[in-house]
């Protein structure tokens, strides 16, 4: 009888030690998640910010002055005639008989607008002349919109609010298949960031265009900081147009800078909720924002800068975020006064991914909505939306695109984006090996190897600028020595490194690393046919038109000897591992403006100076 008094005891304890261990263990998990997002997170910033440098300061003008030359050349449309030489360019392209996909006319209708779901779920293309048409539609519809749009939730009882997509198609679907289709009963507002970093933006862009020409009172579209034909140079979607139409593909992405510039800015809701992409700033002035042209956008770029680019925060004021290099931090002091002089109620924004899909700050005043689940990683997050009523209480709706994850354990979806999170990262130190050498042996001058935890993390923060907790991921990037102190060239050990460029040296694989997505873009414009391949000829065209812009004086046999350089193995043409081996990266700071410098480029061994 004792012994049995005892076993609820037993049990009781036991129960209580299995519970307290599974929370430890849950509670392990959950930072790893987050610590994993915020590696991401701070990667995706720094890379924004080396956008915004590499860019609008260094490659400006003379690199932008080029791409701008080289996707709007005489033969395209971009004079007062534009409209006319565009329907003259679409009755020229031929729609084959082979070709199976969604045959469009116009105006649309419900039934197009189904047609394109189902032609996108199977995975088939838009032909280019219905996509030129509709691009040309949509135009034709922005343009005769204001700059910020005022809807009522009175007429529908709710409006479906959603954020970011970034090209992710699946989280497009599941949406509409959760929340129903677009209608007049079931209006939708979406803000921003429509592309980039996605496999399926260009298909994104054509379904929320064909729903908005059919239900222009009930889809409403605000711009992003992705709809920006730079950005899409360096995030993807440039890359995507030109491998999916090829041919047609100069005349796409340049008609889609139109309609990026004709996009409205902001939208307000029973004139209590203000929604823009990025967020505020202490000069937001929404009576401004009714009176330009926002096809001028670039024009009024500092005013405009905040309501795609900046970032809420805590701390009361509005200071520049150095971590994205453009845009602004804004304080919950900010948020107040921006909705106390216009009478508001709520900021709703986007920009930001979020680990639940969404998230509440500033005392519930600004809410931050993100539409696209697993955006860094598969598990990585998840996506949300948010139906407002006429009460304008928001009720989220999360999900999560699940395909290879829904098999895995908890423990496995998380090991997984931890695992990639840390890759992007040690790739992230490789980039930068010689700086962080240096600053690593201004602790160890005896050349020991060894530095101590503290001194690695400040190295590593002084070099990288991440904000990361340095000293709690030291066990996961470097090696300990017995003493506790860390072996810091360890950090660039495991490294994963492509197969092509496995026996270059060091100096070259930093390069890659550290310029590869730059590199990348220069590349993929040279290659005008997208095969993966330059040729000598589209090498030559390039370069004669490059040569052009900056006044240089180059015959064609320079030209071609300097492409012959680059095609190390004789077999005619350049491909991206040639490119990058005959393109040695360097920095080069001459002044505090910083310029494009181009040096050496038709010797024997061409170097492409960034400044």
């Amino acid at each position: 009888r004792g012994r049995g008094a005892q076993r609820p005891h037993h049990t009781i304890k036991a129960a209580i030690l299995i519970q307290r261990w599974y929370r430890c263990y849950m509670a392990r998990l959950e930072m790893r998640r987050q610590y994993a997002l915020s590696i991401f997170q701070s990667i995706e910033y720094a890379e924004e910010q080396a956008q915004l440098q590499t860019f609008y300061i260094v490659f400006l003008p003379p690199f932008l002055d080029f791409i701008y030359q080289f996707f709007n050349s005489p033969s395209d449309f971009n004079t007062a005639g534009s409209d006319v030489q565009l329907l003259e360019y679409e009755r020229t392209i031929e729609v084959p008989d082979s070709y199976h996909g969604p045959r469009l006319s116009f105006p649309l209708t419900v039934a197009d607008t189904n047609s394109l779901l189902h032609a996108f779920k199977d995975q088939q293309h838009l032909h280019a002349r219905y996509v030129l048409q509709l691009l040309h539609e949509t135009k034709k519809l922005l343009k005769q919109m204001p700059n910020i749009i005022h809807l009522s939730t009175s007429y529908s009882k709710e409006i479906t609010i959603c954020g970011d997509l970034h090209g992710k198609l699946d989280d497009l679907l599941l949406i509409f298949y959760k929340n129903g289709l677009p209608s007049e009963e079931n209006p939708y507002l979406f803000n921003g960031d429509f592309v980039d970093r996605g496999e399926n933006s260009i298909e994104i862009l054509i379904i929320l265009f064909a729903f908005l020409l059919v239900y222009p009172n009930h889809l409403h579209l605000n711009r992003g900081n992705h709809e920006d034909h730079i950005m899409n140079l360096r995030y993807g979607f440039t890359k995507e147009v030109m491998k999916k139409y090829r041919s047609h593909s100069k005349k796409i992405l340049n008609l889609l800078q139109d309609v990026y510039s004709w996009l409205p800015l902001a939208t307000v809701i029973d004139s209590k909720v203000l929604i823009v992409h990025g967020g505020i700033s202490d000069t937001t002035d929404l009576d401004f924002l009714n009176l330009f042209k926002r096809n001028k956008v670039r024009d009024h770029a500092s005013i405009l800068l905040p309501l795609f680019c900046c970032d809420p925060k805590n701390q009361n004021g509005c200071t520049p975020n150095k971590v994205r290099g453009g845009g602004c931090y804004f304080g919950p002091d900010v948020t107040a006064r921006l909705l106390k002089r216009y009478n508001l109620k709520m900021l709703i924004r986007s920009h930001e991914c979020k680990q639940e899909g969404y998230e509440i700050s500033h005392d519930g005043q600004v809410i931050t909505i993100f539409s696209a689940s697993n955006y860094y990683e598969d598990g990585s997050n998840r996506g949300a939306y948010l139906k407002l009523n006429p009460d304008l209480i928001p009720r989220f709706v999360q999900y999560q695109v699940s395909k290879c994850t829904r098999k895995q354990t908890l423990h496995q979806r998380v090991s997984v984006v931890e695992w990639s999170a840390l890759k992007s990262l040690r790739e992230k130190l490789y980039s930068r090996r010689s700086e962080l050498i240096a600053a690593f042996r201004q602790y160890d001058p005896n050349y020991t190897g060894r530095i101590s935890a503290t001194e690695w993390a400040s190295a590593v923060e002084s070099v990288l600028h991440l904000d990361l907790p340095w000293r709690t991921l030291r066990s996961r990037l470097v090696q300990l020595a017995p003493d506790g102190s860390v072996e810091y060239l360890s950090c660039f050990n495991d490294l994963e490194i492509e197969p092509a460029i496995n026996e270059v040296q060091p100096a070259l694989v930093e390069t890659l690393y550290r310029y590869r997505t730059d590199l990348e873009i220069i590349f993929n414009i040279i290659d005008k046919d997208h095969s993966g391949l330059i040729s000598i000829e589209e090498f030559r065209q390039t370069w004669k038109l490059f040569n052009s812009h900056l006044k240089i004086d180059i015959d064609d046999e320079s030209i071609d000897n300097l492409a012959r350089s680059i095609d190390f193995n004789k077999d005619g043409s350049i491909d991206f591992n040639e490119f990058l081996e005959a393109f040695h990266v360097v920095n080069k700071f001459e002044n505090k403006a910083g310029h494009c410098h181009i040096s050496n480029l038709f010797d024997s061994s061409p170097c492409f100076f960034i400044a």
